[in-house]
């Protein structure tokens, strides 16, 4: 009896009239929609503006995108620049390839200017933005499944992913490997509980959730990259991205120990305030039982008896309160 694998996309690319729609760029932009709904969520709890996440936003995910590639590109250089290759292929980004950690370096500066310009603190926004973080890469991964890319060794494991596909040089790629977009999409839901849960628990500050954001994701990517086959450069016998994570790892855990005792801010979201309504309640015209109940007396045609006799309109007794300033809390 032949053993049901986990089948790939026969297509990761549709045309709607002579435009290209890419599965892998549908869920890079899917995991940035659910991390800045997460991240808005998040940050109104705290107070802050959730429109600054979206703000914010427009500065990171650019830098981002930028980011991951250029880390992408400078880590494998002979998939675009050796001989027989063509270097206009590093721009192609719907291709696929974007690496995490360029993409979290260069949009933390993306991320930096929006804050400064905002008046928010970085760590803050960092802390509020981890969960949305990874739950984006758990999305996105599922991009390299309609692309049929970052498999692993082969296996007859029944969740065994089939590949199918002829790669750009010519060679045919037809068997079951391991299901490696799944094992990390699965480990990055697994974070994002991880992250919430903590959050909730120890109400995580000054960058220590971001920090667990690092450890936790660069533990799993640690074991998830060592079951990859597809081509990558090594340093003493181990993939860059297996040193990457390992010392981000590090780094993770360290800066988690240094400020296991810092206190929190006393305003973590700066000057991201939400606006409070304008009031304008307070300047309506007295109604005649609360004029009654000051002693005035109603006069003719809803009027209020002035001091010398005659009677004033309730729009005139107002004293044209209505035009007067609105009032802020």
């Amino acid at each position: 009896m032949e053993l049901a694998y986990i089948p790939s996309p026969s297509q990761g690319v549709w045309h709607l009239g002579p435009v290209p729609i890419r599965a892998y760029a549908l869920c890079i932009l899917l995991g940035i929609a659910a991390a800045i709904w997460l991240t808005r969520k998040r940050w109104i709890k705290l107070g802050g503006n959730p429109e600054d996440v979206f703000d914010v936003s427009l500065w990171a995910v650019p830098f981002g995108i930028v980011g991951g590639r250029l880390y992408h590109v400078i880590t494998d250089p002979e998939l675009y620049f050796k001989a027989g290759e063509q270097p206009i292929r590093a721009l192609y980004i719907w291709d696929g390839g974007l690496g995490i950690w360029g993409a979290v370096a260069l949009g933390a500066v993306g991320a930096w200017i929006g804050c400064r310009r905002k008046g928010i603190p970085l760590s803050g926004f960092a802390d509020a933005l981890a969960p949305g973080l990874i739950l984006a890469q758990a999305i996105g991964r599922w991009g390299n499944w309609f692309n049929q890319e970052l498999y692993g060794n082969p296996t007859k494991l029944p969740w065994g992913l089939e590949i199918n596909k002829t790669n750009p040089d010519g060679t045919v790629v037809h068997g079951v490997f391991q299901p490696t977009f799944l094992y990390e999409s699965l480990w990055d839901l697994l974070i994002v509980f991880v992250l919430l849960y903590a959050d909730r628990r120890w109400s995580m500050h000054n960058g220590r959730l971001f920090a667990l954001y690092v450890s936790g994701y660069t533990l799993g990517r640690f074991w998830t990259e060592a079951l990859r086959s597809d081509h990558a450069n090594r340093f003493l016998g181990m993939r860059l991205n297996d040193w990457t994570a390992l010392l981000l790892f590090v780094a993770g855990v360290v800066y988690l120990f240094l400020t296991r005792n810092k206190p929190a801010p006393e305003n973590p979201i700066g000057a991201s305030r939400i606006e409070p309504p304008t009031d304008d309640s307070a300047s309506v015209t007295q109604t005649e039982p609360e004029a009654a109940a000051d002693g005035e007396e109603p006069g003719e045609d809803g009027g209020s008896a002035a001091p010398n006799g005659s009677t004033a309109s309730g729009s005139t007794a107002s004293g044209s309160a209505g035009a007067g300033p609105k009032q802020h809390a």
